[in-house]
Parts: C-alpha cells; structure tokens; sequence
C-alpha cells in the first residue's frame, strides 16, 4: 500500500508504556461487550487462578513497595523466571519485539494513516447521506489496557469498546498474524483495523446498540448467529475502504490478496481446525472463512454501504 507521505490521524493514542499495569476490569466480549479480532484462544482474565482478594492484596503490596522506592517488577524481572529483559533505553514486550524500535514506530505511523484513510472515507459517506461522522480514537497499547468494555490483555487480540468509541491494538498482534496465522503484509493489516472502524460504523448507525440489546434475550446459540452476520458486515465495511483507496491509486499489486488471505485465515472454521482439529458450526461468531472473504470482497467491489446488509437472507 502507498501510504508514506500522506496525512496520519490524530486521533491516534500511544499508551505502549512497556511493563506498566493496564488494570483490573471485566471481560470485554461477555454480553454487551466489546468487538474483536478472533485470536483462537480465550480471553485472559487478570490474575489467573488467584482469587479477587489475593488480586487486591498484591496490588496493594506493589504500590506500597513502589512508594518506598522499589520497584517490585524490576526485581522479579531480574530473577530466574522473568521473561522480560530490562535494558536502560530498550524495552521489550513478551513477543520480544522493542516497542520503541524503529519497526514499531514505522508501524505506528502506518497505523495513523490507515486511520486518516478511514476518516476520509467514512466522512464522505456519513455526508452524502447527510449525517456527521464521529472519528473514532485508535488507543496502541502493550501487553494489556483497561477499556471502558473492561480489562483486555495482548492476548485479546485488536477490539473496539463502544462504551468509549475506541479501537484498541496491540501491534505486537501483526507479528502474530504474519506468523502464527500465515497473514503478513502491511494490507493484511490495515484491514484489521478497518474491520474494527467497521464496528465503529456499526455502532453510530444504531447496530451496535440494538444487537447488544437483542442478545441479553438470546441463547447462546442465537446470539453466535448475529453476532457472525454483525462481523461479516464490519468485513465488507472494510471492503468499502478498500474500495476507497483503490479509487485513490494507493493500492499496490498484491493488495488485495493479502487483506483477503487475512479474513479467510480468520475465520472461524479455519481457526478451529488450526487450534483444536475439529469445527463446532454452532460456536462460529465471526463467519467462516468463505464467508469473510466473500463479504469483504462484496464491500470492496461495490463501495456501497447498501450492499452491506448482512442481516437480510442467507449468508
């Protein structure tokens, strides 16, 4: 994708404080939740197997050690069973990558333009169908974040809270996705993100709203089926944008196919075979493979939000 050399958003918040706690909180994707990339694994919860008042106890410990001038994180990382390595000016997440290192920060203003590129699009929409467009906040983060939607950690997987409009992405996910998921290329990611600026779109149309409404009243069951046709409609919104920046010239050869090798490596029955095997049908809250790539590539050939209607018919 050409993209340097043009605007990069401000909506763009770096909270990548390497190490630093991101807080207690609930599961962001229980019922009325936040929105996210499939990572084929289950949330982390904060403290693992410890209880909530072993939670509190420690937290506490940790500040009042910190008050008294030592830093608890840094002793334990010095010892045999850290996996962090702390080196004065140089950081480093758990997948090893420095979150300041000139990749991340290349990465960085990527991610600011692909957001810009989305502005644009969106605002021209929401006006010529006269309504204004709420720009939403990209929020980078490292290893974990506290979102309105509640705690997340980097295991999360990219997700978008639409208690506080923002989209949440740890970078270190792309290394992830180029490696474990076989989806590398810089329009694979931005295809990630603009899924999410989908879900955003959802939101500020009303779809957001109404389906988290809806599945307080769903089994399990149901609410798995809409919430495939909710995703499958942020896929082909993200196809809009592609569709955007090819009219602008910014596409490159090979493009389109890295974005569309990136929805069929998540979807969900290619996410379970990869992780457990087997599918389980039922359990599919994002759509199958066919399905992403089908819907993203209806968006992209269109441009037209009219044909996004994922709610309507057989999908």
């Amino acid at each position: 994708m050409e993209w340097k050399g043009r605007r990069q958003s401000d909506n763009v918040e770096d909270q990548r404080a390497p190490g630093a706690p991101g807080g207690m909180g609930n599961n962001p994707f229980g019922r009325g939740g936040g929105f996210r990339i499939p990572m084929g694994g289950g949330v982390r919860r904060a403290g693992g197997g410890m209880s909530f008042g072993t939670i509190i106890f420690l937290v506490v410990i940790y500040f009042v050690l910190k008050m008294m001038g030592v830093d608890l994180l840094q002793v334990l990382g010095q010892g045999g069973g850290g996996t962090s390595v702390n080196v004065p000016g140089f950081e480093q997440t758990e997948s090893g990558r420095a979150a300041n290192s000139p990749e991340q920060e290349e990465t960085k203003q990527f991610m600011a333009t692909v957001l810009a590129e989305t502005e644009d699009t969106w605002n021209g929409i929401f006006k010529a169908n006269g309504a204004n467009y709420e720009e939403p906040k990209l929020v980078l983060f490292t290893d974990s974040i506290q979102s309105a939607c509640g705690f997340a950690s980097a295991a999360t997987g990219p997700f978008y809270c639409p208690g506080d409009h923002k989209v949440y992405l740890d970078m270190n996910f792309f290394d992830e996705l180029a490696q474990k998921f076989d989806a590398a290329g810089d329009f694979a990611q931005a295809y990630v993100v603009a899924h999410e600026v989908g879900h955003h779109v959802q939101n500020l149309t009303g779809v957001l709203p109404k389906f988290n409404q809806m599945r307080q009243r769903m089994s399990e069951a149901e609410a798995n089926q809409m919430s495939v046709r909710v995703e499958l409609q942020a896929d082909c919104y993200a196809g809009i944008w592609g569709k955007y920046t090819e009219q602008k010239g910014l596409l490159q050869q090979g493009d389109l196919e890295e974005a569309l090798n990136a929805a069929t490596q998540i979807g969900d029955d290619t996410l379970q075979k990869r992780m457990q095997g087997y599918v389980v049908p039922e359990s599919f809250n994002h759509g199958t493979s066919d399905q992403r790539r089908a819907w993203f590539k209806r968006g992209f050939d269109s441009g037209r939000v009219s044909d996004c209607d994922t709610f309507s018919g057989q999908i």
